[in-house]
């Protein structure tokens, strides 16, 4: 995964709670940028290298993302 990459969602995210489609939209807006594999698979990987956070959102029908000062931290740890 490109190292670029991470900032760009991370400031597409910003401190909003987003769906992966509301994400997808927003780095298509901000930086005309879409993701060449699904967003959704891209957004697991980070989560479960713990730079983004997700939960299911029965609310919102379906996968919801953020990022918080402890993701954050993660990228200036050597990760």
């Amino acid at each position: 995964m490109g190292d670029d990459l991470v900032p760009m969602i991370w400031e597409s995210l910003g401190d909003d709670r987003l769906t992966t489609r509301e994400a997808s939209e927003r780095l298509d807006h901000l930086f005309n940028y879409r993701c060449p594999d699904d967003l959704a698979k891209t957004l697991t990987k980070l989560r479960s290298e713990g730079l983004v956070k997700g939960q299911i959102s029965m609310d919102r029908g379906g996968w919801i993302w953020w990022v918080d000062d402890e993701c954050r931290s993660k990228r200036g740890s050597g990760q």
